[in-house]
């Protein structure tokens, strides 16, 4: 009887000592291995529709169709309304007549053209439903170093990643589930004019449930907040 408890006793040392001593990369892919187990993120095309909610604005309901093998991309957005649509077609940027019109009766014209907006809401769906898979995307540069955090009363292991000139500015963290790996909060700051860390910036986003999306584990859920006073900015939620 002591044999077996001494083995288990080195067993769950071991898977601990693992654990603790996982690198960026290791922690990485065991997160992708969670929310993308069959791989399926290089060829994602798939849609889906978002609910966003603000504390100072009427309901928007988007439309997202993301399509990797023929960089296209859509976000068919409705607010009030007024639909506005974003597209790119084999990454070509694409007008409608009905945008066109639609800004050319705005009193306050945007400081992006049409195009330049579409471009952004591509890079920024595309990038936070593809979390964590679009951490191994060339430019990113992982800290080695896994991080055990407290956040909200839960221990994380926490990976840091920031980017390359010309790909991303901000210092991103990323807080995985120390059993299962999955991805339950990401967090952001800017950086002052040395390279480092503004603390007083950024925001941080609590991930909650899951929705099955093509095969990928995707959160359901996700509240922003400023990370100065933990004030409230939305919530983005799939439907």
């Amino acid at each position: 009887m002591k044999s077996y408890s001494l083995l288990f006793a080195i067993i769950f040392l071991s898977l601990s000592l693992q654990g603790q001593n996982l690198s960026g990369s290791q922690l990485l892919d065991k997160a992708i291995k969670y929310h993308d187990p069959k791989g399926k993120w290089p060829s994602f095309s798939g849609s889906f529709e978002i609910l966003s909610q603000t504390p100072s604005k009427s309901d928007r309901v988007s439309k997202v169709t993301i399509d990797l093998p023929t960089e296209s991309f859509s976000a068919i957005a409705t607010r009030d309304s007024v639909t506005s649509s974003y597209i790119i077609r084999n990454n070509s940027c694409v007008t409608l007549l009905a945008d066109s019109l639609r800004i050319a009766q705005l009193e306050k014209k945007p400081r992006r053209s049409h195009c330049e907006t579409t471009r952004l809401y591509s890079n920024y769906y595309t990038y936070l439903y593809g979390l964590p898979m679009k951490l191994k995307d060339p430019g990113t540069i992982l800290d080695e170093k896994v991080s055990k955090l407290t956040f909200k009363g839960k221990e994380y292991l926490v990976l840091k990643a920031s980017y390359e000139a010309g790909v991303g500015s901000d210092i991103w963290f990323f807080y995985f589930d120390p059993e299962t790996y999955a991805m339950e909060i990401y967090q952001f700051y800017k950086q002052d004019e040395a390279g480092k860390q503004k603390d007083d910036s950024g925001e941080y986003i609590l991930l909650t449930e899951e929705a099955l999306v093509q095969g990928i584990k995707m959160p359901k859920s996700r509240a922003w907040y400023y990370n100065k006073g933990d004030k409230y900015l939305g919530t983005d939620s799939l439907r």
